[in-house]
Formats: C-alpha cells, structure tokens, sequence
C-alpha cells in the first residue's frame, strides 16, 4: 500500500489526484491532506478519505477544520504548527508526495520531500523555476524519485525510452516540442489585448484549472515557465525545446530523436490521465478517463507563438539565457502581477512590463541555498508591488 501526501489537496490537480486515488483504495492510502483555506472541501475530503493527518495554511481557516472534524468524530489529526507542510513532505511513514500547491509557497515542502528521498509527483512547477539547480541537486543526493504531473512534461516522460530515467543526457533527443492550446486571446490582436478583463482571461477554452494557473495560460506564462521546467527535468538546453500552439489541446508534447522519428503523447484533455501516470509509472492503471475518438477529433492544428503579442514567453526564455537569480525574479514578479491583474490593479499588457522591469533592476546572483532564493524571491515581490502603486488602475 502506498501513502500519499497531497499538498494542495483542494486545488484542481489535489481534487482530480483524489478522484484517480478513489479508483484503486487498494493500491493507495491518503496519508495527508493539506490545503490553504477552502476549509469546507478539506473537511469534506477528510470525511471521504480519513487521512491520518491535515493541515489548512491559513490559521482560521485551520481553526475551522479542526471544529468541524471534532463535529464528525473524524480521527484525522488536525496539525496547527508553522512547519507542518514540511513534517508532512517529509514524514516516514510516507512514501509519495503530490506536490500541488500553486506558487512559490511550494518550495520548501517540495524541498523538504526531496531531501528524504520520497517519490515526488510536481505539478508546482514554482520549485523548479525558482531553485531548479539546488532542487535536482537534492532529488540525486537523496535518491528521490521525481515524476512530473503537468500534462506536457508528463507527456514528455511517456513518450521517452522508458530505459532511460529523468536528468539523462545520452537520450537520443534532438528537440522537445511543448505545445500550448495558445489560451482565450490566441486569435485577439495586440490591441484588443490591452482592454482584457479578468472575467475574460480565466475561460480557457480546454482546460479547467486554478485562477493563477489559468491567468499565465492567457498570457503564455504558463508555457514560459514550462519551458524552465523542462530545462531541468531532462536535462535539455533552451535552446532545443520549441513551444508550439495547438488550439486542441490533444496532442500534449511531442519529442523529436536524432533519427528523424518524432513521437507525441495524445488524449482528451483531462489531468486525470497525468496523474494516473505519475502514480502509477512506468506502469498504467485506470484513471477514469475516456480513450480519445480520432474520428470524432477530425482535425489537429499547429501555429507558431506569437511574442510580439505574448512577450511573457519570451520573457522565460531570457531569464534562462541570462541565469542565475533571473527565473526566481521572474517567479516571484509573475505572481504580483497576476494577483494584481485579477483585483484589476493593472492591465493585461502590464502584467509582462512589470515583470520586465523586475528582470532589469534586481541584480543578478548565484543561488546557493534556499534562503537565498527565499531573499530573491521576497526583494523581487517588494519591488513588484511598489511598481504597482506607481501605476495602480484603482488609486
């Protein structure tokens, strides 16, 4: 029996991990869930799946959990210290972490997971971003296992020789291609951009996700740092990994070998089909997912992205060029902007000039711990948010 830890268990890859876990309760035992404040989801999970532990970030939204679980006469274990997030990712009695919670909160549980060897499903590719070197470094040092839940990387990993592992250069890769549906505003102009509202960047047209998560879709962040991502999970330059728009969303990440062959992961667009992966790799269990109807598909189409009109894709792409701090800047600015975005602090185009003015004023340096990038990270939100009061729609 495997135990699991979901970090960020209310969230949409948390929510779609249990539906997949709730198919195979005897091959998986949820060990502990852990949310930020959706206390009536986690309550509800807590009560389906009678973890051993819980854990809500926000102090009273973890007040609430632990009322209503005494009202039920849950067993489940409400945790309340600071740390708990990390004792968790890294309690013995665990064997798999699900690392889900969006943003640069996600790092040290994250860390915390590598560093005792577990095996490690990300889908918070925050880590990655900000401390992508110190981070792999860990995964090898303790032997952890690292398997990617976003559906381009874990496509990539499902279309790899399955001889060969994670980090390998010796592959036979000539080129990644990730692809990118190219989000709501693919076929608006550059014009029509600057008058985007909030309302309108979060309907995807594919995907059901998280507000952040939908918001860098819109803008093409999402593939920028996916891009990073890729970089060091297969250890591959930027300079041989393409982003290709694919308004279907069908076929999820193509790989291209020194043969000439190329060879693409397909199916309907369901994080299900990912996480059931990832749980179960190399092997494939029932993720309740229907086959993909080829018929019915009819048609696969394929652009090149435009930069002029998402520069955020560009922007990932510099900050891997020029190293160091520059994706952890890139992060940390990234976030600001779409949190103000969403408060309809700034426009859409804003969101890439703020985060281009943090590239260009924080200077660059090495990161060699996890407090530095923590350093980086904070300095980077500060300037952030002052940029905005500078330019704030709403004062």
């Amino acid at each position: 029996m495997e135990t699991i830890v979901i970090l960020g268990s209310t969230g949409s890859i948390g929510c779609n991990a249990l539906q997949v876990i709730k198919l195979h309760q005897d091959k998986y035992k949820v060990f502990a869930l852990t949310a930020n404040g959706n206390v009536d989801l986690l309550t509800e999970q807590c009560s389906e799946f009678e973890p051993q532990f819980a854990f809500a970030l926000n102090r009273e939204a973890n007040q609430q959990l632990k009322k209503n679980l005494l009202a039920f006469n849950s067993k489940t274990i409400v945790l309340d210290d600071e740390n708990s997030l990390d004792w968790l990712a890294s309690h013995k009695e665990t064997n798999t972490v699900i690392s889900a919670i969006v943003g640069a909160a996600g790092l040290k549980p994250t860390m915390a997971a590598a560093n005792s060897g577990k095996k490690i499903l990300l889908a918070n590719k925050e880590t990655l971003v900000m401390a992508g070197e110190l981070f792999v470094k860990a995964v090898k040092q303790s032997n952890a296992t690292l398997i990617p839940i976003d559906s381009e990387h874990n496509a990539i990993l499902q279309v790899l020789p399955q001889s060969k592992k994670l980090n390998y250069k010796s592959n036979g890769i000539r080129k990644i291609l990730l692809t990118a549906s190219g989000g709501p505003f693919r076929t608006s102009t550059k014009e029509e951009l600057k008058h985007v509202t909030p309302k309108e960047a979060l309907r995807h047209p594919n995907w059901i996700m998280g507000k952040k998560i939908t918001i860098d879709s819109a803008t093409m962040m999402n593939k920028g740092l996916e891009v990073i991502e890729a970089c060091w999970l297969f250890d591959i330059p930027a300079s041989d990994i393409e982003v290709v728009i694919h308004p279907q969303s069908i076929i999820h990440s193509l790989v291209e070998y020194v043969d000439g062959s190329t060879l693409a992961q397909l199916g309907n667009p369901d994080m299900r089909t990912p996480i059931a992966y990832a749980l179960s790799h190399p092997e494939r269990i029932e993720s309740g997912v229907l086959g993909l109807d080829l018929i019915k598909t009819k048609r696969l189409d394929f652009e090149a992205p435009d930069l002029d009109k998402f520069p955020c894709l560009g922007l990932a792409y510099k900050a891997l060029h020029i190293g160091k701090n520059a994706p952890t800047i890139l992060n940390a600015a990234n976030e600001v902007a779409v949190e103000a975005f969403l408060k309809e602090s700034i426009t859409f185009n804003q969101i890439a000039e703020l985060i281009e003015f943090c590239m260009d004023a924080v200077e660059p340096q090495s990161l060699d711990s996890i407090e530095t990038v923590l350093e980086v990270d904070s300095k980077t939100r500060h300037l952030a948010l002052s940029w905005i009061d500078c330019h704030n729609l709403t004062s």
